[in-house]
């Protein structure tokens, strides 16, 4: 018999297509050599150098806006998708959101729901990383309940005026587009706003202790004059919106995974070379008990976010089963995490290692694009049929 692999107990490399492996491979290879030895101090600084740069290299890999089709997109499965999630966030968390806001967020909205002039002007640009995109819904005071928004849109004339103001927008310092959405006399709607429109600001957000290697910012909408062409033509309340964090919280399914399995390896091989009591701790029970556990839930959430990949190309996932996934694959790495970062003990608060810059990133996944208790509410739903949101 061959030998077993450590980080794949379960042999779940037999379940993905070589098409998927090949997928993992390149995006592993550019985060290999493009990320990863920076990404460390690009943490520390609180920034991403050359993120326009970096937005090109994925946008050359093909794995900006991967899974939509046409208008320079690469048209891939959702499984493939998930595979290159994961391999970003192995990484870094701040790397995934990028792609992720990018592609599942900006990008799936104008696709979605925008006009052909929208899909022209924007999505070929956006695919080969030259133009970069956010997406404006959460507000300072509204975020689980985004229909309580304050950001407005109304007409003047032939054109729209918004004011209102959006915070924790990854991207938004350095976007080129963002898509935004108001609420107008017509209920909630989108808009393509490109950020040099009079009126608009994005302001860099600092002090953050999560996800520092991402530019996040705020989005100020001060009388913003965009035409009538630039809404949304058809989509009407939260059904946009929403759709399109569906979309992106199916990418954190894998992506959590991906900083679990990081942590997870360095915790092993940590283990395996640190001596102490004349052995290496990886030889103490208490010590692969942890391991052992830590494999245990990686191997379950990996095969959750195979399962719904797999779901997602036939057509049929639907977005309580995302919701069940994003709830216990990010609550779970962050366990892991938390678990690897008491083998490495003092040096595990180290940014010489990745455990804690991943620890520190999950604690912004565990309630972005979704809280615990909004996903646990959407699960309870699920098996009761009794809505416990109010």
């Amino acid at each position: 018999m061959s030998t077993v692999a450590p980080l794949d107990l379960a042999a779940l490399d037999t379940l993905l297509s070589d098409d998927e492996k090949a997928v993992r491979a390149s995006v592993r290879q550019l985060c290999t050599e493009r990320i990863d030895p920076f990404v460390a101090e690009w943490f520390e600084q609180g920034t991403i150098p050359g993120i326009r740069d970096l937005a090109k290299e994925l946008g050359s890999l093909g794995v900006l806006g991967m899974h939509l089709e046409g208008y320079g997109c690469a048209g891939m499965t959702a499984t493939e998708y998930g595979v290159a999630c994961l391999e970003l966030e192995a990484t870094d968390s701040g790397i995934r959101s990028l792609v992720s806001v990018q592609g599942s967020l900006a990008m799936f909205a104008i696709w979605k729901w925008g006009s052909e002039e929208h899909k022209q002007q924007w999505l070929p640009a956006m695919a080969e990383g030259t133009a970069i995109g956010c997406f404006g819904l959460t507000e300072p005071d509204h975020g689980s309940d985004p229909g309580s928004m304050r950001t407005t849109a109304r007409r003047h004339g032939e054109d729209w005026i918004l004011d209102g103001q959006k915070m924790w927008i990854t991207n938004a310092p350095v976007a080129d587009v963002a898509v935004v959405w108001a609420q107008t006399d017509e209920g909630v709607r989108g808009f393509v706003v490109p950020t040099d429109s009079p009126g608009f600001s994005a302001p860099e957000i600092k002090h953050k202790m999560s996800l520092r290697a991402s530019i996040t910012g705020e989005i100020v909408l001060d009388s913003v004059r965009l035409p009538d062409s630039a809404a949304f033509p058809d989509v009407r309340g939260l059904k946009g919106p929403l759709a399109c964090l569906n979309e992106a919280r199916y990418g954190i399914v894998w992506g959590a995974m991906g900083a679990a399995r990081s942590s997870l390896q360095a915790a092993l091989s940590y283990a395996v070379e640190r001596t102490q009591f004349d052995k290496p701790i990886a030889a103490f029970q208490l010590t692969q008990q942890k391991l052992a556990d830590m494999s245990l839930e990686y191997t379950k959430g990996l095969l959750l976010a195979i399962h719904l990949g797999r779901l997602k190309d036939a057509g049929t996932l639907r977005p309580e089963q995302v919701s069940l996934g994003k709830l216990n694959n990010v609550r779970e790495a962050l366990e892991i995490c938390r678990t690897a970062r008491t083998i490495l003990a003092a040096n595990g608060i180290s940014l010489e290692y990745p455990v804690i810059r991943h620890m520190n990133n999950l604690e912004s996944v565990l309630t972005y694009e979704g809280t615990v208790e909004m996903h646990t509410l959407v699960v309870g739903q699920a098996l009761t049929g009794i809505p416990a949101f109010r």
